[in-house]
């Protein structure tokens, strides 16, 4: 396997990987190759065509607004999220756009989109970009699919530069959790120690670490910012129309109410104010994992971990492991997203990580086995413990539905990555109570999760048709 902890995570903007994130890289992708290929100058308009999952949820997931904002040339890792509102308020108020920031046409967001229920044979999530010249002929006509995390792929033999990457080999490659732990056992080396070692055959060591250290502090910013750290939020209601209120800052200074020793600024409590509650640090994992996806929901930066719409998921462990287990250390942080990552790529290559394919069990789900894994890892477990707490974290997701209310990544969703937070720390606990040994085995549970969602109605990924978002009546 050939991917870098750097793809399964991904620096980017709220509400979605793939219906925001996705159709930004691939709009950036469309523009640039327009500049490339000296086109720029002859368009004259443009039609935008979604499909499948993009047409029937992506008002709500604001794909209009990533595609805009890619046809800009503006990336997810990079644009200021406090812009965002200005730069597509001007296209609304002017209607016109500025291609790659060059060559600025007509546009008209409301005519520019058309929506198409069937999906693209290739993908559920697909899109169509077609540059016109005055006359109407066509400058340049491309396809492309969003495949989950932010990941897309070109079709029509398109140059890109955007789509899922292709690394030179690796030392210790594996294409499955047995041949991962058969190469650990063989070689006497963590799944951390493997990935570092696959990582630097990309960049030196002291960049990977930088690199994932810096994933670190995006996750731990998101968290402030959600809880009100870095701005008042008091009475925010999010976007979106559901008029969901943000609960992150009111949980925040309750929970701060509630602890003892605290430093103003910090979301680090040492210790309960009452010694007899016993469900603290679950109540501070719900509050990490919440803020994030409510930073999320109303767009702002968050880590692709490893969709936008379960960015919360791992940031709450990883944030627990900071908070409560005595002697965590910047390298266990680099451990824990290290083996978290691997754990990613097996889903990935093997099944899926788009609620568009395979229902939130691709991303609620899989975040909850990565952050599992993560955490048995820096608690000192074994690699067969390891495997076994990101089995368990997927088995108990078989099965779970993508059915956001309205389209949002806001019910079940905000909820739903406090849940498997406190999941994941749960099947850590687990593994760790056993010595790696047991029936079902990871690659059994990914396997089953893939058949599980080729299964599973398409009302219930990802189409706003099924669940919750028939039976919940939107205010």
């Amino acid at each position: 396997m050939a991917l870098s902890v750097f793809d399964i995570f991904k620096i980017g903007i709220g509400p979605s990987s793939s219906h925001t994130v996705g159709p930004m890289r691939a709009a950036r992708n469309f523009a640039r190759n327009l500049d490339t290929r000296g086109l720029l100058s002859q368009v004259a308009s443009l039609s935008i065509h979604l499909y499948g999952s993009l047409a029937e949820t992506g008002a709500g997931h604001r794909t209009d607004m990533g595609i805009m904002l890619g046809l800009m040339g503006e990336a997810p890792d990079t644009v200021d999220p406090a812009a965002i509102g200005g730069l597509v308020d001007a296209i609304e108020r002017d209607q016109r756009i500025s291609l790659w920031q060059h060559h600025t046409i007509a546009f008209n967001p409301k005519t520019a989109f058309s929506g198409r229920v069937q999906p693209l044979p290739e993908h559920p999530n697909g899109m169509r970009f077609m540059a016109l010249d005055a006359r109407g002929d066509t400058v340049l006509d491309e396809r492309y699919i969003s495949i989950g995390g932010g990941f897309i792929r070109a079709l029509d033999s398109i140059e890109t530069d955007e789509t899922v990457p292709e690394h030179e080999p690796m030392p210790y490659p594996f294409a499955n959790a047995a041949e991962l732990m058969e190469q650990c056992q063989r070689h006497g080396l963590s799944i951390a120690q493997l990935m570092m070692a696959n990582e630097i055959t990309l960049r030196p060591a002291d960049e990977v670490r930088a690199g994932v250290l810096r994933i670190a502090r995006v996750m731990d910013d998101a968290i402030d910012r959600g809880c009100g750290l870095q701005g008042a939020f008091a009475d925010e209601i999010l976007p979106g129309g559901l008029k969901v209120k943000r609960r992150a800052p009111a949980l925040y200074q309750e929970l701060l109410s509630k602890s003892r020793a605290v430093e103003p600024g910090q979301v680090r409590p040492p210790a309960p104010a009452n010694p007899d509650d016993v469900m603290f640090a679950m109540d501070w994992v719900n509050l990490y994992a919440m803020a994030v996806n409510e930073e999320n929901a109303a767009s702002g930066r968050v880590v692709t971990a490893p969709t936008n719409g379960a960015s919360g998921l791992l940031p709450a462990v990883l944030r627990y492991y900071r908070t409560f287990i005595p002697g965590w250390s910047e390298a266990g942080v680099v451990d824990f997203l290290l083996t978290a990552a691997a754990i990613g790529f097996l889903y990935k290559e093997n099944a899926s990580i788009s609620g568009a394919e395979v229902g939130c069990q691709g991303e609620v789900g899989v975040a909850c086995s990565m952050a599992a894994a993560g955490l048995a890892a820096v608690l000192g477990g074994t690699v067969a413990q390891i495997e076994n707490a990101a089995e368990i974290g997927m088995e108990h997701n078989l099965g779970l539905t993508c059915d956001p209310v309205g389209g949002l990544v806001q019910i079940p969703c905000i909820e739903r990555n406090a849940m498997g937070g406190n999941k994941a720390i749960n099947a850590s606990r687990l593994a760790l109570h056993g010595d790696g040994k047991h029936h079902v085995t990871l690659d059994m549970v990914i396997e089953t999760m893939r058949q599980t969602g080729a299964d599973m109605k398409s009302k219930y990924k990802e189409t706003s048709r099924g669940g919750l978002a028939v039976n919940v009546v939107e205010c």
